[in-house]
């Protein structure tokens, strides 16, 4: 507790003295607490024209997973409050660059697999040392406490016929799954899927799928022709070709874009 003190006249005569030669006030209306209303300037207008110039070049929030015919990024929306079902008939390396993105935005990744081998070199390096990706054997993911200020990707990548996940897809919490090739599980999953990745198969493949996708011809054909790491991304109302493009320190991590393993 503080005491009171007692004026000083030296110190009062000293304050007036200072007050005396102080300079008046500027003209204006005072804001008590906030100090005086600085200077007011026109406003800033554009015509209805003119407004297009404004616009930013932003896309959609997500993971960048490459590009498309035209070079604009293709981007892959993780991270959302709905439950989120990805089935990717493709090669593992699309599937690693896909984890290790996802990393990148945040996200913590649980990979369910029966080849933990070809996992264990980029869960070490995915998180800097920070356990952001861990790996389970298949049918041992345990529940991931997934949430929006810690999403989660499940990566199961358990061959061609894989069990129903313990983990299922929820809030904030997205499940990818990892086929070789088209097996007898893969209608399912196509079927239950909100987004589809496809990459280079076989003719007969290529016709089920776009039976089951309702793909043009056009685009059931080029299915068999696909270079490695060019991905159809499709779903009941969009497609769309993206390329994925390895930067240099995904490439010394886990090579060049392959379709095969």
């Amino acid at each position: 507790m503080s005491l009171p003190t007692t004026p000083n006249p030296a110190q009062n005569r000293a304050a007036n003295r200072a007050a005396n030669r102080a300079p008046a006030p500027p003209t204006g209306k005072a804001r008590l607490g906030f100090g005086l209303i600085g200077p007011r300037r026109d406003r800033h207008a554009v015509s209805v024209d003119q407004l297009s110039v404004l616009a930013l070049p932003v896309g959609d929030d997500g993971v960048v997973i490459g590009v498309d015919a035209e070079g604009r990024p293709g981007v892959l929306g993780i991270n959302r409050p709905t439950p989120y079902d990805i089935t990717l008939i493709g090669g593992l390396w699309t599937a690693q660059v896909l984890a290790l993105r996802a990393a990148a935005t945040g996200a913590r990744v649980a990979v369910e697999t029966g080849r933990a081998q070809a996992w264990v070199g980029l869960a070490q390096a995915a998180g800097g040392g920070q356990p952001c990706m861990t790996l389970h054997e298949v049918g041992r993911v345990p529940p991931q406490g997934a949430s929006a200020g810690s999403p989660v990707l499940v990566v199961r990548d358990c061959g061609m016929r894989p069990p129903r996940g313990r983990v299922v897809a929820g809030p904030w919490q997205s499940v990818l799954t990892l086929l070789p090739y088209l097996s007898p599980v893969a209608p399912r999953l196509l079927e239950q899927a909100g987004l589809v990745g496809v990459q280079r198969v076989s003719p007969d493949e290529a016709a089920q799928i776009g039976r089951i996708m309702n793909l043009p011809r056009v685009e059931t054909d080029a299915l068999s022709t696909l270079a490695d790491g060019v991905t159809l991304w499709c779903n009941a109302r969009d497609r769309q070709f993206v390329m994925t493009q390895a930067t240099d320190a995904e490439t010394g991590l886990l090579g060049a874009a392959r379709r095969m393993d």
